[in-house]
């Protein structure tokens, strides 16, 4: 099969604000990707007035704006991530945040950053929503979205611990906390890592899956040298198969924690009224290539119909070494990696549904954005950007990206 058979579907609405790199929503089969929503008052294109409660309620406004324009609501959001500048500022946005959900609510990650894109914002939210009906030429169809928790990893009264739709999971990031407990555990990065690993592998098991059935980790880090510690626990949950991986620096997270680690998880027997029998065989494609960086981890995870790229750092994958130059050169980099890694799996940039923008400066992004359109022939995928203090290998920017996969994964 060709890899535009299923279409992938773009679209803006007048009733939250538009950005001019990057599409409000980009749905593809059953899910849609919603761009980072600023504080900004659609109509007069400003941060609304106020502090941080008012910021995160236009947030989400924009998000339902977006929502709605393709004919959904907001309790089909499976995950919502929200990024602060002020972890303190988490109670408040709480308060806000359950008023825009009647039913059971979505997985969530919460992080501090260092930076957001405009200097007054205080927060910014971007969302991945169930797609039902799926993109042409798929046939419209009634998938229940499966919201789960156990008692054997920590529960929240703000989020739950595994949303599945389709053929994916996607679980709340999971912090270092004894579910017992409900405190954090003693310890440094090594033992907080093996915590939130052990929570990951509770949630799994209480849905009859496994660690190996996870397609990607977005691994967020109060200390960037807490690397060497998460390398050193992950094999002992990943012996043989490594997801694709995102190392994110936050400057707080929730709890104070050291550690905290989202997953997108592969549910090869999808959501009712989907058959088991018919879909359990999905198989899980991790494929790296020669032409981009070489890593501890899967260049590509591609699962049912999504592929899941690695965050790629500035890297020459000949020398192994950053690039010469500054944020422009580096930026070129990241999504010279990107797009080799997807043309080695017979794709293309425009085939891309997400970005996520990682800078040490946020005020590079307008010399990201003059790089980042070049690789780009059709409409932009959605997007997400954030400033962090420290990158790994000290770079100034790390991009990762979520690609449509068309043909699926066998037995498709």
């Amino acid at each position: 099969m060709s890899n535009d058979i299923i279409i992938k579907v773009s679209r803006n609405t007048e009733n939250a604000p538009k950005c001019a790199v990057s599409t409000q929503t980009v749905a593809f089969s059953h899910y849609n990707n919603i761009s980072a929503q600023l504080p900004v008052d659609v109509a007069s294109g400003e941060i609304v007035a106020g502090g941080v409660m008012e910021q995160a309620n236009q947030c989400l406004v924009n998000i339902k704006a977006i929502v709605e324009s393709i004919g959904h609501v907001m309790d089909d959001v499976v995950k919502i991530n929200i990024f602060l500048k002020n972890i303190a500022d988490l109670d408040a946005v709480n308060e806000v945040y359950t008023k825009f959900f009647q039913g059971p609510l979505p997985t969530r990650t919460s992080v501090a950053v260092a930076a957001l894109p405009i200097n007054d914002a205080l927060v910014q939210m971007d969302a991945l929503i169930s797609n039902g009906e799926g993109t042409p030429p798929q046939a419209p169809c009634d998938l229940i979205k499966v919201s789960r928790n156990t008692e054997n990893a920590p529960k929240c009264a703000l989020h739950t611990q595994t949303v599945a739709f389709s053929h994916y999971n996607n679980l709340s990031s999971q912090l270092p906390i004894d579910p017992k407990t409900g405190e954090m555990i003693a310890g440094g990065g090594k033992e907080q890592t093996e915590q939130c690993l052990n929570n990951i592998k509770a949630i799994l098991e209480s849905i009859d899956h496994v660690m190996n059935d996870i397609v990607k980790t977005t691994i967020f880090v109060k200390n960037i040298s807490d690397i060497d510690a998460v390398n050193e626990v992950f094999p002992k949950f990943f012996q043989s198969y490594v997801p694709a991986r995102t190392i994110v620096n936050a400057s707080a997270l929730p709890k104070d924690a050291l550690v905290q680690i989202d997953t997108v998880i592969s549910h090869g027997d999808g959501t009712p009224p989907q058959l088991v029998e018919d879909t359990r065989f999905l198989v899980i494609e991790a494929n790296n290539t020669e032409n981009a960086p070489k890593a501890q981890y899967s260049h590509t995870v591609a699962f049912s119909h999504y592929n899941h790229i690695s965050g790629q750092l500035p890297l020459d994958p000949k020398t192994g070494e950053i690039v010469a130059g500054g944020v422009k050169e580096q930026a070129e980099q990241c999504l010279k990696n990107i797009k080799a890694i997807i043309e080695s799996v017979d794709h293309v940039m425009d085939d891309t549904v997400k970005i996520n923008i990682a800078l040490k400066n946020i005020a590079d992004i307008s010399t990201v954005n003059e790089v980042y359109t070049k690789f780009f022939t059709g409409d932009l995928p959605a997007r997400t950007v954030i400033g962090v203090s420290n990158i790994p290998m000290d770079a100034l920017v790390q991009i990762d990206a979520v690609v449509s996969n068309a043909e699926g994964t066998p037995p498709a």
